[in-house]
């Protein structure tokens, strides 16, 4: 059963999330919140991780969440839920390709789709980082400090287009760093 419950989530999360991983992040939390599966922290934590290892995100996160939940076959079944409604689009849309992007129905939806994309990672952006933050504010105002710090240097590195894995090397070397020197 809980093979089906990982792979019937997962599919409703590729199926429903337009946008790539960061949109799907508000589904994938909700539906692994609400099974239980990880805890908010935890969820958190391996967006992290997933950032920071090679392959996109929702491949990532589907098969951490269902191998922590049901071992191997259920990373398989995660991971196969996640993927295959992108796959079977695919398909269709190849299929028809001239027809779908000449079609004003669909350059309507992918112009309402596009700014509900952004609201959605905007929402899970400031739900991680509300997570993220309350945690540090918790261990003390130094730890806050620090995690602020780190936040405002990996945004200014973003924007002056600076490669993610220096920003992702950085940041760990710099918490790490902070993490020695604090005593966490």
């Amino acid at each position: 059963m809980i093979y089906l419950e990982l792979f019937w989530s997962f599919f409703k999360t590729g199926l429903f999330t337009f946008g790539g991983g960061y949109a799907m992040l508000p589904l994938i939390q909700s539906e692994v919140l609400a099974h239980g599966w990880l805890s908010a922290e935890e969820i958190v934590n391996f967006i992290a991780v997933s950032e920071s290892t090679p392959g996109p995100f929702a491949v990532n996160i589907s098969t951490y969440v269902g191998r922590v939940t049901a071992g191997v076959c259920g990373a398989a079944c995660a991971t196969l839920g996640v993927v295959l409604p992108s796959f079977l689009v695919i398909l269709v849309v190849a299929r028809f390709f001239e027809r779908f992007r000449r079609s004003r129905l669909v350059e309507g939806a992918m112009a309402g789709l596009r700014p509900a994309v952004v609201g959605l990672i905007a929402a899970a952006l400031l739900s991680l980082g509300r997570g993220v933050f309350t945690r540090a504010a918790g261990e003390g105002w130094l730890s806050l400090l620090v995690s602020a710090t780190i936040f405002l240097l990996a945004a200014v590195l973003a924007f002056k287009k600076k490669h993610p894995i220096l920003i992702i090397g950085l940041s760990a070397a710099l918490g790490v760093g902070a993490g020695f020197a604090l005593g966490l």
